[in-house]
């Protein structure tokens, strides 16, 4: 159900921006633009707050940046999140997505305000969370030599194979658009959530007597129940932060280097292939219109950029080069980095 949601919001997303993607350093995930990931959905920390639309907590996990960020998350919720829905069922499987995916959300509308971001990551670091979970419950009875004597190196392979996804989906998290708040939240969230309804298996199923002792039922049964206080303290703990603040300050301004990085670093600031700033991220500018057509589209002879420094930077285009409202849209902040001085703000 998950995948097939994500997949109709995705191509609702291409319909929606006019069957285009947008350029590599606007979206380097072969995307939509931000402005229609925020109309359909994404998470915008000050819409939530003034705006009290909630539901964007519920509406980003199903919201891709681009081609590259949902190819790689449907591979991995067909693999994760058909394996836990066979061994844990179709409730506990939903569960374990969609709490840790509002919960990571949460916690990236807290310190990410600023950054506009989308993504089923968080629901899907929330079943990797679980799964650490089942694993530490269950590690007994995986690298049992009793019961697993010849498949311990499988377990080892799993765990190897979770741990590269998390490298994989980090990486991906520094990214515009893509949220590592919201991947390693939903990770808490789902090892949290996982260790309150993932069931633990003892290993005398198996024929191996081992006896079970008092502390180790009181460990167990201590751990479930801190899972789910854990939980709700801490969903309610992020909401209240939330709704409380302005929607744009963070109680951790240097945490955005956490989630995105201007990529190449090394480059200079004119030379970048993405940018993770906010610097030309809401710039303006006025055109002078050369001709309109009978559909009502319009061509445009020059462009005036207001830049974040207070000049202004003229462009003229050719006569057989006019360039229209979606060209203008899509290349604003690229040209506003190209032709307007940087200062610091």
């Amino acid at each position: 159900i998950i995948l097939a949601l994500c997949t109709i919001f995705f191509v609702a997303s291409i319909a929606f921006n006019g069957w285009r993607v947008e350029p590599f350093s606007i979206n380097p995930m072969i995307g939509p633009s931000q402005e229609t990931l925020v109309k359909m959905g994404a998470k915008h920390s000050l819409l939530i707050v003034e705006g009290k639309e909630v539901w964007r907590l519920l509406s980003a996990m199903v919201l891709h940046a681009g081609v590259i960020h949902y190819f790689l998350n449907m591979l991995a919720l067909w693999f994760i999140g058909s394996a836990i829905e066979q061994c844990h069922g179709f409730y506990a499987s939903c569960l374990l997505f969609v709490i840790p995916a509002i919960g990571g959300t949460l916690l990236s509308a807290v310190f990410l305000p600023q950054s506009i971001t989308v993504g089923a990551s968080s629901g899907i670091f929330g079943l990797i969370g679980a799964c650490v979970a089942d694993i530490y419950m269950n590690w007994a009875l995986l690298f049992n030599g009793f019961v697993n004597k010849d498949n311990r190196h499988r377990y080892t392979m799993v765990l190897c194979v979770l741990f590269l996804d998390i490298i994989v989906n980090s990486l991906i998290g520094l990214t515009p658009l893509v949220d590592n708040f919201a991947h390693l939240g939903g990770m808490v969230f789902g090892f949290l959530c996982g260790t309150s309804t993932m069931q633990r298996v003892t290993t005398d199923m198996f024929g191996d007597q081992k006896k079970k002792t008092f502390w180790s039922t009181l460990k167990h049964n201590t751990l479930r129940l801190f899972g789910i206080i854990l939980t709700v303290v801490t969903l309610c703990t992020s909401l209240a932060l939330l709704m409380d603040g302005d929607g744009q300050t963070s109680p951790c301004p240097s945490c955005a280097a956490l989630s995105c990085v201007s990529f190449p670093p090394w480059a200079a600031y004119e030379n970048k292939w993405w940018y993770c700033d906010n610097y030309c991220g809401n710039v303006k500018a006025n055109v002078t219109v050369a001709y309109t057509t009978s559909d009502h589209q319009d061509f445009y002879r020059e462009m005036a950029i207001d830049c974040p420094s207070g000049d202004v930077a003229t462009l003229y285009f050719d006569e057989d080069d006019l360039k229209t409202k979606a060209w203008v849209e899509g290349r604003l902040p690229k040209l506003c980095r190209e032709h307007c001085p940087y200062v610091e703000l």
